[in-house]
C-alpha cells in the first residue's frame, strides 16, 4: 500500500508510532516533524537504520511543508503528563501548543485525515475542529480507543478470555469522567453480565466481573504507568496505528474516537467519544447504541466535565 503520513511531535508517543508504523506495510512515506530538530533527527535516524529488513520505505525529518500530499496527520506535539497530574491540568499549554500548528499543517496538507493524541485529546479535538477550519469527517481525536483496549485488556484477564471476544467499550471523557456502557458489552454473543451463568452450564465456574474495578483500572492505568515508568507511549501509539488501519483501510470499522456531538444522547458542541464509523472517508457518523438511563446520566456528566475546562481555556 502506499500512504503518506506524516507526525507531529517527536517525543515519545510520536516516536513509537512511527517506529511502529514503520515495522507495518501499510505506509510508504513517513515525515516526522519537531520544534527540537536534533531530537528528530536522531530518532528517525534510529528508525531508519531499522528497515533494512522490510520493504522500502521513507522515514523523513521535515518541515511544514514536507507533509503535502500526506493521507493522514498524527498530532502528538505538547508537553507530557506529569506524575501525578491530570490530562485536563495541561490544557491551556497544550492549547497554545497545537493552535500555533494547526494553520501551518492545515496549509501544507488539507485534505489529510486528521488524528489528535495531544491530551488532554477531547479538548484538543474539539479546539483543532475551532481552529483548523477543516470538515468534521477529516478530525478524529484518539478518544478512548486506548481506553477501550484497556478494557478488553482486563476483562480477557478476569475471564481468562482472548481479548478479540470481548466486545466492550469505554465512552466519554478520555479520563476521570469516562464510563462504560455495560449493558452492550459482550463476551462474543454472551452479555458479560450473563457470562458466569453461561459458563457454569459449561462446566467452568468464573466470577462475575467487578465493574467499579475495573472502570477504575482503566481510568488509572495511564497514572501509574506514569508513576512507574515516567511516560506512556507503547499502548497508545498500537492503538494510534491501529486508527492509521482503520483509515487506510477498503472498508470502514467502528471504533471509540473523539468527535463533536450534535444533539446525540442529549449531548452537543463538546469532543468526546461514542462508538463512531470511521474508514476511508475518515468519520462519517456515530453507530447510536442505546444506552440506559444511568449510561445516559454518566455521559451527560462527562460532557459537562469536558466543557467546564473548555469554558476556562482561551481558544
Amino acid at each position: 500500500m502506499s500512504s503518506k503520513i506524516t507526525i507531529i511531535g517527536a517525543g515519545s508517543v510520536g516516536s513509537t508510532i512511527a517506529y511502529t508504523l514503520a515495522n507495518q506495510d501499510i505506509v510508504s512515506e513517513i515525515v516526522m516533524i519537531d520544534i527540537n530538530k536534533n531530537k528528530v533527527e536522531g530518532e528517525v535516524m534510529d528508525i531508519i537504520q531499522g528497515t533494512y529488513f522490510r520493504d522500502p520505505i521513507s522515514i523523513v525529518a521535515g518541515d511544514y511543508e514536507d507533509a503535502k500530499g500526506s493521507d493522514i496527520v498524527i498530532i502528538t506535539s505538547g508537553i507530557a503528563r506529569r506524575p501525578g497530574q491530570t490530562r485536563l491540568e495541561l490544557a491551556q499549554t497544550n492549547v497554545n501548543i497545537l493552535k500555533s500548528i494547526a494553520p501551518e499543517i492545515v496549509k501544507a496538507a488539507p485534505n489529510a485525515k486528521y488524528i489528535i493524541v495531544s491530551n488532554p485529546v477531547d479538548v484538543m479535538t474539539y479546539v483543532f475542529h475551532k481552529v483548523s477550519g477543516l470538515p468534521e469527517n477529516q478530525i478524529i481525536g484518539s478518544g478512548t480507543v486506548l481506553d477501550t483496549a484497556r478494557l478488553r485488556c482486563g476483562i480477557s484477564e478476569h475471564f481468562n478470555v482472548a481479548q478479540r471476544n470481548v466486545h466492550a467499550y469505554v465512552f466519554g471523557e478520555h479520563g476521570d469522567s469516562s464510563f462504560v456502557p455495560w449493558s452492550s458489552a459482550t463476551i462474543a454473543a454472551v452479555p458479560v453480565d450473563n457470562y458466569p451463568a453461561v459458563m457454569k452450564a459449561s462446566g467452568v465456574e468464573v466470577a462475575p466481573v467487578d465493574k467499579d474495578y475495573m472502570i477504575e483500572y482503566v481510568r488509572k492505568s495511564g497514572g501509574k504507568i506514569i508513576a512507574n515508568k515516567g511516560a506512556t507511549f507503547y499502548a497508545v501509539s498500537a492503538s494510534v496505528v491501529q486508527l492509521c488501519n482503520v483509515i487506510l483501510a477498503a472498508s470502514d470499522s467502528m471504533v471509540t474516537v473523539s468527535t463533536m456531538m450534535k444533539g446525540e444522547y442529549g449531548v452537543e458542541d463538546v469532543c468526546l467519544s461514542t462508538l463512531a464509523l470511521v474508514g476511508p472517508e475518515g468519520y462519517k457518523g456515530k453507530v447510536l447504541v442505546e444506552l440506559t438511563d444511568e449510561e445516559l446520566a454518566k455521559m451527560k456528566a462527562s460532557a459537562e466535565a469536558l466543557k467546564s475546562v473548555i469554558s476556562q481555556i482561551e481558544i
